[in-house]
């Protein structure tokens, strides 16, 4: 049995409602299935008062061995580094993440709140918020660089607004059943398993990308939505296009473009008129390029590929 405690801070519970709608495995199957005991959940603990309080402090002291701390949203430490603006059980927030991260064996942040500080830690930041252990790509966050936790791993971030249920829920299965040592974790301290591949990866409009072939309007069925939509999908780590959203789509496949929002710069648009799903460009080649392409291989390569490209990829493709 592995006791899992989970706790919010500055947050709009898109990340409880997505872990709930977990399919494989579900919240009710960690506990059937995975004998995870949840010792408390904002939307699913039954403790109130004194008593949510009581079992913090026995994970704190010792008391109740605390296997896995999930954190969701940022950690407030407004005004002045106080943290009282958010404020539970009698104390700062910032106070029981401070002690319930060093009683725990493995520490989870979960959304891109709690990894990067997400919209919250966007300028002025006036909750003064930040993530567990960065602050949108600078090291350190509110536990500081060199924080690990009983395991030996620092702490695993699941970005995303909100991160997908499966993401959440298999790395929990993971450390619950032993197999917490295998998780790899890049630069970000994201699991490499999820986060090695691009939201490009399985894209099903890659053809229209190859032949530069562009959407021009959200929902459009073909064309790629790189080119004049703002989509990031090329520069932005995630399995959106492999571990599907509902078992059926993405972003992408809806026709949406991809925000970016599992890397630590997200919210990337800066909301001035003009500026949001819009791709920025220069002399007509984009500002973001896809990783690893530079200015001069990407118009070489681009030039090729339209004066390259059949009829078929002007046409309506979508399958399902």
């Amino acid at each position: 049995m592995a006791n899992l405690l989970w706790l919010q801070g500055g947050a709009c519970s898109g990340n409880t409602m997505s872990f709930l709608n977990a399919e494989e495995p579900s919240a009710c199957d960690l506990v059937t299935d995975f004998g995870i005991n949840v010792l408390w959940h904002p939307s699913l603990g039954v403790e109130l008062g004194d008593n949510v309080k009581k079992i913090l402090l026995d994970c704190i002291s010792g008391k109740i061995a605390l296997d896995i701390f999930v954190f969701e949203g940022t950690v407030v430490t407004a005004p002045n580094g106080t943290g009282e603006w958010n404020r539970f059980a009698g104390r700062a927030m910032q106070d029981w993440v401070r002690e319930l991260s060093k009683a725990a064996t493995y520490v989870v942040a979960v959304g891109d709140c709690a990894t990067w500080g997400g919209i919250p830690a966007t300028a002025p930041n006036p909750s003064e918020s930040r993530g567990m252990q960065f602050l949108k790509r600078e090291k350190g966050g509110f536990l500081g660089d060199g924080f690990k936790s009983k395991s030996g791993l620092p702490v695993v971030n699941i970005p995303g607004c909100p991160a997908h249920p499966d993401w959440i829920t298999q790395i929990v299965v993971a450390i619950a059943t032993g197999r917490g040592a295998d998780i790899a974790v890049d630069e970000f301290h994201r699991p490499k398993t999820f986060f090695q591949s691009f939201t490009q990866t399985g894209c099903t409009r890659n053809m229209h990308f190859a032949y530069k072939v562009s959407a021009t309007e959200f929902g459009q069925r073909k064309g790629c939505l790189f080119y004049d939509l703002g989509c990031r999908g090329p520069m932005t780590h995630s399995p959106c296009n492999r571990i599907l959203w509902n078992r059926q789509s993405s972003k992408t496949r809806a026709g949406m473009p991809c925000l970016g929002c599992t890397e630590p710069e997200f919210p990337f648009f800066d909301l001035a008129p003009g500026t949001v799903f819009k791709t920025q460009t220069v002399m007509g080649v984009p500002k973001d390029l896809p990783l690893g392409v530079d200015k001069k291989g990407y118009i070489a390569l681009t030039g090729a590929a339209k004066n390259a490209a059949p009829a078929w990829a002007e046409q309506d493709l979508f399958v399902v």
